[in-house]
């Protein structure tokens, strides 16, 4: 279950802006969503920090696949798609002459055996994982990520087996630079925004999957100093884990799944309490 941002305000018409924004920090204290859950624990833990040359090549078939997807158009005023990859790239402090590259490498032949390809599944604990990876050998990524499941705790699923527990969304992510989480809730709801959470100095604002362009700019043009956007499968329900063993497992079976060359994503919908995950 999850309750979005417009609709709170709509259930507190009357009662004024104030009463809206207590009820939705009631609400996230103890609903964080398991794809932000998981991008705390990994700025906590350092897990984000993956090898620089990993981390440019799943950046490069991101860019290359987002070509293709595209039909080919490698224009990121045109391609969204594109323009969301080459983003990211630039966070990343990728050069400039890798993105072109991979821009190109859509046209080439190398690009045709690439493929996005999305599984499913459960962790240790029973939370539900969804992992999205780019390939050109379909055969090998299948066999290898189906052995970390299986080696480490895992159950590897068939497609809609936790498909259904997870949403399309649109996520950005802001530096809150001084504004505070009211303000940021006023904001985002005049942007379109679907729902917001606070981490730490950033702030997480979700939206419609096919918003995402709309709120992105609306949010640009009141100079929010957007630090990421992207398309996300974004937890309708969340496994609780609260045994100690289990979190390390779960952990650690996650940071597994994210080092692998061919995976883009992992989204999982497991809450673990910050006493666990400090521990």
């Amino acid at each position: 279950m999850q309750i979005f941002y417009r609709p709170l305000l709509q259930k507190s018409m009357g009662k004024g802006y104030n009463y809206a924004y207590h009820e939705y920090q009631k609400y996230h204290e103890y609903h964080m969503s398991g794809h932000s859950k998981w991008s705390t624990i990994k700025r906590q833990k350092g897990a984000a920090d993956q090898k620089r040359g990993l981390l440019f090549t799943k950046l490069s078939n991101s860019i290359t696949l987002a070509v293709k997807q595209g039909g080919g158009i490698g224009d990121p005023a045109l391609n969204f798609r594109l323009r969301l990859a080459i983003d990211a790239a630039r966070v990343s402090n990728m050069p400039k002459e890798n993105i072109e590259r991979a821009i190109s490498r859509a046209a080439g032949a190398a690009a045709d055996q690439m493929q996005e390809v999305v599984y499913e599944g459960f962790g240790p604990g029973g939370f539900s994982v969804i992992v999205v990876a780019v390939t050109d050998n379909k055969l090998r990524t299948n066999s290898e990520i189906r052995n970390i499941f299986d080696k480490h705790g895992g159950s590897f699923g068939v497609p809609g087996s936790v498909g259904y527990q997870f949403s399309q969304a649109g996520c950005i992510i802001a530096k809150k630079d001084g504004k505070s989480l009211d303000d940021f809730f006023l904001l985002a709801a005049d942007c379109g925004a679907e729902d917001v959470e606070e981490i730490g100095e950033e702030v997480v604002i979700y939206t419609k999957h096919d918003q995402l362009a709309k709120v992105r700019e609306a949010l640009q043009s009141e100079g929010v100093h957007i630090q990421e956007a992207k398309l996300i499968r974004k937890p309708t329900m969340l496994s609780h884990i609260i045994d100690s063993g289990i979190a390390n497992k779960a952990l650690s079976f996650t940071s597994l799944l994210e080092e692998h060359q061919d995976v883009q994503e992992v989204f999982t919908n497991f809450d673990i309490p910050d006493s666990l995950i400090k521990a």
